[in-house]
């Protein structure tokens, strides 16, 4: 294996306590199938100063003896936790808690990375001036699938520093992406937790970040997504759950993200359309849906939506019946665990 590369002092010191350069974290719940890939990624990282932290949400499909088997041969540390399932969310505030990495870098179970993705991460990340650092808490690249094609869209320039919300509302940047973040930074923005919810949308977390540090964004292609699993999503379903937290983001943007209106205003609108139509879901009419709103705007455009969010709730509820009688469980909306 190759050793990692010394600094011109040659040592590998890492800020803080941390005693890895990286935290490479995997959330898994029966993917014992395809947990592979990311296992056979890491064994050949150019870059060695890692940890792998696995946190099981549940597993029943031998993931736990697959992964000791791993952690008699690797050569590199793996640290395996076990919890019940309580859902995405909750195991990945579990990983930030646990991290012994600077940077927490998320692979998921079902997918791979490039043989140096470490090393180029955290290339990106050191060439980022010593004097500007506090101001960044993450580095992102591009993604291609298991066939080589990208997915997704480039950045506008090929290293532009700018954050998700300028990405998403200005520059509409869609499509699968990559990147870490500082572990340090993640542990004062935690995933919300509600009861028995086991999906919130991963936007919450980055488009709050984005509100007080930047990103380094790279168009430097270093993640594999499959795309051609049949597993479907195992930690996602249609179910009451999944709506309030599906919910959840599009309030958020209707609360905090307004004042993107005017240059985004498909977007702003388009979660004006699933905030309701996702409270419909769970029973909440009109009344209950505009005195969760802080805006007068986001009130307005909920308003304007009501017969699309409605229509689109009784498909929902038609698609859970169809599933139901089908004897194929809850109907997944939400593709797989992103």
């Amino acid at each position: 294996m190759p050793k990692d590369r010394l600094d011109k002092s040659g040592s590998l010191e890492i800020p803080g306590n941390y005693r890895h350069a990286f935290t490479v974290f995997t959330p898994t719940f029966n993917r014992r199938s395809t947990l592979h890939r990311v296992y056979e990624s890491l064994r050949v990282q150019t870059l060695r100063n890692f940890e792998w932290l696995i946190v099981d949400d549940g597993s029943t499909d031998g993931t736990a003896e697959l992964v000791e088997k791993w952690r008699a041969e690797a050569d590199f540390p793996i640290r395996y936790i076990y919890q019940e399932n309580q859902g995405k969310p909750a195991a990945f505030n579990r990983g930030v808690q646990e991290a012994q990495g600077e940077l927490f870098l998320t692979l998921d179970s079902d997918d791979a990375c490039v043989q140096q993705a470490l090393e180029r991460l955290k290339h990106h990340w050191d060439g980022i001036p010593a004097v500007e650092k506090d101001k960044f808490s993450a580095v992102t690249v591009l993604c291609k699938d298991q066939d080589g094609r990208l997915i997704g869209d480039k950045f506008p320039c090929d290293v532009w520093d700018s954050d998700w919300i300028e990405s998403f509302f200005r520059y509409k940047v869609k499509g699968e992406k990559w990147g870490f973040q500082r572990t340090d930074v993640l542990k004062q923005f935690p995933f919300p937790t509600l009861p028995n919810v086991k999906f919130i949308s991963e936007g919450i977390v980055w488009l709050a970040l984005s509100r007080k540090f930047k990103t380094r964004f790279v168009n430097e292609v270093l993640r594999i997504y499959h795309t051609n699993d049949q597993a479907g999503d195992r930690l996602t379903t249609l179910t009451h759950a999944a709506l309030v937290g599906r919910a959840l983001f599009h309030k958020y943007v209707l609360n905090e993200l307004i004042d993107w209106w005017l240059l985004s205003p498909a977007k702003i609108f388009r979660s004006a359309i699933n905030f309701s139509r996702h409270s419909f879901g769970v029973g909440k009419g009109p009344h209950a849906q505009f005195s969760e709103l802080h805006t007068s705007l986001g009130r307005l455009l909920v308003a304007i939506s009501l017969p699309f969010a409605f229509a689109m709730s009784l498909r929902d509820r038609w698609c859970i019946a169809r599933a139901s009688q089908r004897q194929i469980g809850p109907v997944s909306v939400h593709g797989r665990n992103r």
